[in-house]
This record gives C-alpha cells, sequence and structure tokens, in this order.
C-alpha cells in the first residue's frame, strides 16, 4: 500500500473541512465511524457523522469538487441513514480518480460531552480505512469549548479537518 511518492511541491494541494450537527433524542452518537456512547446523537440524514464529513469536505476541497452535499444530496432517499465511512471512502475514490494521492488528513472535534479520547485511536483507524492511507498519516483530536457556543452549551457538536494532497507519480 505504501510505495514510495515522488511529487513536484506545485502539484500539493490542501483542503479544508467543517460539519456541524445538533443533538437529537433517539439516534446514535456516531464520530470517525465509532458508534460512541450518549445519551443523544446527532441529527441528519446519514448517520450524521461530523468528523467524517468534514475529512470528506476537506478532501473534496483539496480537488476543488464542491462538498458532500453536492455529492450527497439529503434529499435524496438513497443517503437515508446512510454509513459516512462509505460516503467518505466513495470520495476518497473521487480523489484518486482525480488524479490525487491523499498524503495526510488531521481533525479535531469539538464536543463539550461526552470524552472523546478513549475512541481517538479507533476512529483514526476507520477513516484512514475508509481512505485508504496509513493510519499514521491521520490525525483526530478532540477538545472542549470551555462551555462556550453551542457545543459547550451541548447542542451539538462540530468537526473541522484539513488534508494535504499531491499529484503524484
Amino acid at each position: 500500500m505504501s510505495q514510495p511518492i515522488t511529487f513536484d511541491p506545485a502539484n500539493l494541494r490542501i483542503g479544508q473541512g467543517y460539519d456541524v450537527h445538533a443533538f437529537a433524542e433517539g439516534r446514535r452518537l456516531v464520530l470517525g465511524g465509532v458508534d460512541v456512547p450518549h445519551t443523544r446523537g446527532l441529527m441528519g440524514h446519514s448517520d450524521a457523522d461530523v468528523l467524517a464529513h468534514a475529512v470528506a469536505d476537506a478532501l473534496l476541497g483539496g480537488i476543488r469538487g464542491g462538498d458532500i452535499g453536492k455529492l450527497f444530496p439529503d434529499d435524496d432517499p438513497a443517503y437515508q441513514d446512510a454509513d459516512s465511512l462509505k460516503l467518505l471512502a466513495a470520495v476518497a475514490e473521487k480523489v484518486r480518480g482525480a488524479g490525487f494521492a491523499i498524503l495526510d488528513v488531521d481533525s479535531v472535534v469539538a464536543a463539550q460531552a461526552p470524552k472523546l479520547s478513549p475512541y481517538r485511536d479507533q476512529m483514526r483507524g476507520n477513516l484512514a480505512r475508509a481512505m485508504g492511507i496509513p493510519v499514521e498519516n491521520v490525525g483526530v483530536k478532540a477538545t472542549t469549548t470551555e462551555r462556550l457556543g453551542f457545543e459547550g452549551r451541548e447542542e451539538g457538536i462540530s468537526a473541522t479537518a484539513v488534508c494535504l494532497l499531491c499529484r503524484c507519480s
């Protein structure tokens, strides 16, 4: 899977992604493909995995490919309760189809609760598998917002992600 890559720095691209979902009763809390025990899940058309969505948007941004809402519209019944890791895998294929390699991804989840550090390594592994890259090339961090903003009031969760892509030979 890991072969030496040669590239011209002019072929590097950076992408940035952001996603947010409100909490909802009666839903699973899925982050980075992990079912995280919590009293509420996130509202959304798919499984509402804000972390996978932010990473997908970062990848799409890197290839100037729009966003996941364009690719997987929330008014399309085909994506009702969709597994966001499968959507991320499709985005990673689109990135490769555009001639780019995914070199690195880093992300931050902002949530006052629940505590996410016990699930970090599993999230990294899930995201790496979905993108087809080594786990050491995927960063996942979690932070609270010191009770500030909608995350701090426990109204929802947000995630940001950045990626480095390369049109490599």
